[in-house]
Protein backbone atom coordinates (compact mmCIF):
# COMPACT_ATOMS: atom_id res chain seq x y z
CA UNK A 1 0.00 0.00 0.00
CA UNK A 2 1.42 3.44 -0.76
CA UNK A 3 1.72 6.49 1.40
CA UNK A 4 1.03 10.42 0.03
CA UNK A 5 1.08 13.35 2.06
CA UNK A 6 -2.04 15.63 1.58
CA UNK A 7 -0.09 17.92 -0.57
CA UNK A 8 1.16 15.51 -2.74
CA UNK A 9 -2.34 14.05 -3.05
CA UNK A 10 -3.97 17.57 -4.18
CA UNK A 11 -1.20 18.11 -6.58
CA UNK A 12 -0.85 14.68 -8.36
CA UNK A 13 -4.50 13.40 -7.42
CA UNK A 14 -5.00 12.55 -11.20
CA UNK A 15 -2.36 10.26 -11.19
CA UNK A 16 -3.21 8.88 -7.77
CA UNK A 17 -6.35 7.73 -9.46
CA UNK A 18 -4.78 6.07 -12.21
CA UNK A 19 -2.93 3.65 -9.43
CA UNK A 20 -6.40 2.96 -7.53
CA UNK A 21 -8.10 2.29 -10.73
CA UNK A 22 -5.15 -0.68 -11.78
CA UNK A 23 -6.07 -2.09 -8.00
CA UNK A 24 -3.49 0.08 -5.91
CA UNK A 25 -4.72 1.13 -2.48
CA UNK A 26 -2.91 4.80 -1.33
CA UNK A 27 -3.21 5.86 2.04
CA UNK A 28 -3.35 9.85 2.99
CA UNK A 29 -1.12 11.25 5.73
CA UNK A 30 -1.64 14.98 7.30
CA UNK A 31 1.58 15.38 9.52
CA UNK A 32 2.32 11.75 9.59
CA UNK A 33 -0.99 10.71 10.63
CA UNK A 34 -3.32 8.40 8.17
CA UNK A 35 -6.80 10.11 7.35
CA UNK A 36 -8.03 8.79 4.20
CA UNK A 37 -7.57 6.22 1.76
CA UNK A 38 -8.30 5.34 -2.15
CA UNK A 39 -9.34 2.12 -2.89
CA UNK A 40 -10.90 0.73 -5.76
CA UNK A 41 -14.77 0.69 -5.76
CA UNK A 42 -15.17 -2.72 -5.88
CA UNK A 43 -12.71 -3.36 -2.96
CA UNK A 44 -15.68 -2.93 -0.18
CA UNK A 45 -16.84 -6.63 0.35
CA UNK A 46 -20.80 -7.25 1.04
CA UNK A 47 -18.67 -9.42 3.84
CA UNK A 48 -17.02 -6.89 5.63
CA UNK A 49 -20.01 -4.29 5.60
CA UNK A 50 -22.07 -7.64 6.93
CA UNK A 51 -19.54 -7.60 9.66
CA UNK A 52 -19.33 -3.56 10.32
CA UNK A 53 -23.16 -3.48 10.92
CA UNK A 54 -23.24 -6.21 13.09
CA UNK A 55 -20.59 -4.56 14.77
CA UNK A 56 -22.56 -1.27 14.97
CA UNK A 57 -25.29 -3.17 16.83
CA UNK A 58 -23.78 -5.05 18.67
CA UNK A 59 -22.06 -1.70 20.12
CA UNK A 60 -25.69 -0.07 20.69
CA UNK A 61 -26.77 -3.07 22.58
CA UNK A 62 -27.82 -2.01 25.87
CA UNK A 63 -26.82 1.64 25.59
CA UNK A 64 -29.47 3.90 26.93
CA UNK A 65 -30.16 7.66 26.60
CA UNK A 66 -31.01 7.61 30.47
CA UNK A 67 -34.08 9.30 30.02
CA UNK A 68 -34.45 10.57 26.96
CA UNK A 69 -36.17 9.24 24.16
CA UNK A 70 -35.22 9.64 20.31
CA UNK A 71 -38.45 10.79 19.92
CA UNK A 72 -37.65 13.49 22.12
CA UNK A 73 -34.57 14.49 20.64
CA UNK A 74 -35.76 14.64 17.28
CA UNK A 75 -38.41 16.88 18.60
CA UNK A 76 -35.65 19.13 20.78
CA UNK A 77 -34.18 19.56 17.47
CA UNK A 78 -37.15 20.71 15.73
CA UNK A 79 -37.72 23.88 18.24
Amino acid sequence: MKTVGTFEAKTHLSTLLEQVERGEEITITRHGKAVARLVPVGAVSRDRLDDTVARLKAFRKGRRLGDLSAKALIEEGRR
